[in-house]
């Protein structure tokens, strides 16, 4: 049956939001959810050198996770860099104002005057100095890890930053926005799993095309596996191509840009309906730009076997690719 954003069984849109259960706040998404963050860090440390996995295994363990915060992800792993590695989106919960630390909302359309030299200067355009952006965070952070001046409990939690951070940026959809937080307001069935209000006052769904390149496509194709075997897997599929992916020096905006860039060819253009670029307007929810959850609603997006075997590929590509490069910066720090 059709989903609609008129009626739900004879029942107005408006007056669905009112008797629909919900919260006043939605959770923040939390790009990869719990399995992909944590399989980018187990893999990342199967290519750490030595002297790089103690580094990092001795400044996480002197300086471990404040017990007092609530963790999201409950899987009662003692690894310390795949613990660490959805430990921001847990910071973010009790400091908000790092929320903007974790996207950055390239529009679509946009293009590099001059050639890729000048994606930073892109990237400056959608990136308010006074929240900050994901690939000027994560440099920030990266900054603080060099320093020698930083004191043990920073440098541990600037670590835990850039492990998640380099994470964030191979997830598509924490890379750009059409009015809709980067899909989070495009309401999408997932295999016949329609998407139903979850927060009324800001006209919040699930599922949602960015929730389901969180975790959903990723999730889906695993079950069954452990993170481990995940991991294990990416390495043994992506064993001739993570050597390629660890040269050079850390360009977060470069890899900003591929996310960019994937967003709009696979996560946005292979949808059944097309979604066409808005004009850019401020948005603090979905309820806002004339109601974007809404009219996306009406598009009746529907995931299927065909849409899942277009975006599995790529986000295996980029979990692997976020992999590597963790290492990769991790390694220049410790040779």
């Amino acid at each position: 049956m059709s989903f609609r954003p008129r009626t739900f069984a004879g029942t107005s849109l408006l007056a669905f939001f009112a008797l629909a259960a919900a919260l006043s706040f939605p959770a923040p998404a939390r790009a990869w959810g719990c399995e992909g963050h944590e399989v980018i860090a187990l893999l990342a440390e199967k290519h750490l050198t030595p002297r790089a996995l103690a580094a990092v295994n001795r400044i996480l363990n002197d300086n471990p996770i404040d017990p007092a915060l609530s963790r999201f992800c409950k899987d009662g792993r003692i690894d310390p860099m795949s613990d660490s590695s959805t430990w921001a989106d847990d910071f973010r919960s009790v400091h908000p104002e790092t929320g903007p630390w974790h996207y950055v909302d390239i529009v679509p359309g946009t293009t590099l005057a001059g050639g890729k030299k000048n994606i930073g200067k892109a990237i400056d355009k959608f990136c308010d100095p006074r929240e900050s952006c994901l690939p000027r965070t994560a440099a920030d952070h990266l900054a603080i890890l060099r320093s020698a001046d930083a004191d043990p409990r920073t440098r541990a939690d600037a670590l835990r930053f850039v492990i998640h951070f380099v994470g964030d940026l191979h997830q598509p959809l924490h890379n750009t926005s059409n009015n809709d937080e980067g899909g989070n307001c495009v309401p999408v069935a997932y295999f016949g799993n329609l998407p139903i209000v979850t927060y009324p006052r800001t006209e919040t769904y699930a599922p949602t095309l960015h929730g389901i390149w969180d975790y959903e496509i990723l999730t889906r194709a695993t079950k069954g596996m452990t993170v481990d075997q995940v991991a294990a897997d990416l390495d043994r599929s992506f064993r001739k191509q993570i050597p390629g992916w660890q040269k050079g020096p850390a360009d977060f905006d470069a890899w900003s840009w591929e996310s960019f860039e994937l967003a709009w060819n696979v996560a946005y253009g292979k949808l059944p309906v097309s979604i066409l670029a808005e004009t850019p307007q401020p948005v603090k929810s979905c309820a806002d730009a004339d109601h974007v959850s809404a009219r996306m609603f009406i598009l009746d997006e529907r995931i299927e076997q065909p849409y899942q075997d277009v975006a599995l590929p790529v986000v295996r590509e980029r979990l692997a690719q976020a992999a590597a490069r963790v290492a990769m910066v991790l390694n220049q720090l410790w040779p």
